[in-house]
């Protein structure tokens, strides 16, 4: 018999390279959800269809592109999908466009070659918005003489050009080139190591939150949070009808680092968006800036998503780097809940692939994971005293290891419970029956945690409501063993409340699956 292992390095030097290849019988196994963007490649019933069984469980739409038409489309689209008999919960995520600096139209629509040296003017006079040349380049930041100074730095389409600042006038930058480029229309801008003044949602942000509002869209991914009033600004927009959206800050520049804990504080979640993020710190520092995210969000529980050129030679190749499948894994080993494609699946020639490639990744990066050491130093770290709800999730994820479970089975209107199970990181499914059908697509977002729509109508008399309970205890097995991530006769820690409503999770039970069918019935309520 073999000695278990002692230590993380222990366990990371008897990993074994010849692991078996995702099948049928183990694809849902996978604990890390994936977000996919859609584009119009993919954006039909069938090729949804297609992205869900590959193992897509958020699709995402980005409002810096499309059409309103467009994007009711897509949410037409993917709820045609979920209609479909059996089909496990599909979350949709709108992301904002967000406060951006670009620059004007070039004069006749040209792109002008400029050499490294180059010296000309940046302007935020009107008259140049539609007339830019190789002399005068409009940018529609007000502000920017006021913020920036001789020395910084200001980048244009996405880091290719490199302006340096010379000086500074009344609403002018003199800069001049760092290295050989083309000015083109319309270019995004970013501002490195320095404080913007941008108001968190434009207009047309604004209006975007209020169509995601119209069409319930599950989640928000907010872009270029800089502080946790900006949080608030766009729950503000969100109002009393969109108050169950979650709110997913993507921290892209070096204010969102530095007011990282504040926004933490006031958010769902986190999506470490490494694009802008590597343009406005170093390359080299994002790697550091991710690692402390992912844990300050694993710490308090909050899902934390790794996004951006995570399989990106994909959008071109049928088969990713070497480097960027270790990407999706160490992101996968550094704690993070979700992994995102962009450009993969939203243009990409090979969408299907990359979804299956990501999948398989994630399911061997997590076989990879020492499950144990990592319990115990998220609950040694953990303030006491504990809420009672974190305190049984706390004690549910121990038994689990100690009971050797195939899994852990919570009910849960909001989620919480299943959040709070998912944060301890179990190395077993989290069964999560639920009747809230938001929470069941919301959910995701939490690693580890299968949610199960739970059909049966609320309003359960009093005497029958530990008959409810294990009715959704048989609903949650029987759905579970469906998707092969439970065998009959194994342990599982179900974890429920001691009354019905919110707030009320304390009780632990230990059950065996069933091996007889019939033990997965559900028992009639409301019998005479």
């Amino acid at each position: 018999m073999a000695t278990p292992p002692t230590s993380r390095l222990h366990w990371l030097s008897s990993l074994n390279t010849s692991q078996p290849v995702i099948t049928e019988d183990t694809k849902f196994l996978r604990k890390t959800a994936i977000i996919a963007t859609i584009g119009p490649k993919v954006n039909t019933v069938e090729k949804l269809t297609q992205l869900a069984d590959a193992g897509v469980n958020v699709v995402r739409m980005n409002f810096s592109h499309g059409s309103y038409e467009y994007h009711q489309s897509v949410v037409d689209n993917t709820r045609k999908v979920m209609q479909q008999q059996g089909r496990r919960p599909l979350a949709i995520a709108l992301d904002t466009k967000g406060p951006e600096i670009r620059t004007g139209l070039m004069k006749d629509n040209m792109d002008i070659k400029i050499p490294r040296g180059h010296e000309f003017t940046i302007t935020n006079d009107p008259k140049y918005a539609e007339a830019c040349d190789d002399q005068v380049l409009y940018m529609d930041y007000a502000n920017l003489s006021k913020v920036t100074a001789p020395g910084k730095h200001i980048y244009v389409d996405d880091g290719i050009l490199s302006l340096l600042v010379l000086s500074v006038g009344n609403g002018t930058v003199r800069v001049a080139a760092e290295n050989d480029g083309v000015l083109s229309s319309r270019k995004g801008v970013n501002l490195p190591k320095t404080p913007v003044d941008l108001p968190a949602l434009s207009v047309k942000d604004k209006n975007d939150l209020k169509f995601g509002v119209k069409n319930g869209v599950d989640m928000i991914f907010a872009s270029f949070i800089r502080r946790g009033q900006d949080v608030h600004d766009i729950r503000e927009v969100l109002g009393p009808d969109g108050a169950n959206i979650k709110i997913i800050v993507k921290i892209e520049n070096e204010q969102g680092l530095e007011n990282f804990d504040e926004i933490l504080a006031v958010c769902d979640g986190v999506m470490v968006a490494r694009g802008d993020l590597g343009i406005e710190i170093p390359a080299s520092q994002v790697f550091i800036a991710q690692k402390m995210m992912i844990a300050k969000c694993n710490i308090v529980g909050k899902p934390v998503i790794c996004a951006t050129q995570m399989l990106e030679s994909m959008t071109n190749n049928p088969r990713p780097t070497r480097a960027e499948v270790s990407d999706v894994a160490n992101a996968v080993l550094d704690g993070t809940d979700c992994v995102m494609l962009s450009g993969e699946t939203a243009k990409g020639n090979y969408p299907i692939q990359s979804v299956l490639m990501m999948a398989e990744t994630c399911l061997l990066a997590e076989r990879a994971i020492c499950y144990a050491p990592q319990f115990d130093e998220l609950r040694n770290i953990q303030v006491r005293p504990t809420e009672t709800a974190e305190t049984v999730s706390m004690a549910a994820v121990a038994a689990a290891f100690e009971q050797n479970a195939s899994a852990l089975l919570v009910l849960s209107t909001s989620g919480n419970t299943a959040r709070l199970l998912s944060k301890y990181r179990p190395d077993v499914p989290i069964i999560c029956v639920t009747r809230n059908e938001q929470t069941a697509r919301q959910i995701h977002l939490h690693r580890g945690v299968y949610p199960f729509w739970y059909p049966e109508p609320r309003g359960i008399q009093s005497h029958e409501w530990q008959t409810d309970v294990d009715n959704r205890i048989r609903f949650g097995l029987r759905s579970a063993l469906a998707l092969k991530i439970i065998k009959t006769g194994t342990t599982i820690v179900a974890v429920q409340g001691w009354k019905s409503g919110l707030g009320h999770t304390n009780t632990i039970r230990i059950l065996t699956v069933p091996t007889d069918p019939a033990d997965f019935e559900l028992h009639l309520l409301g019998a005479s």
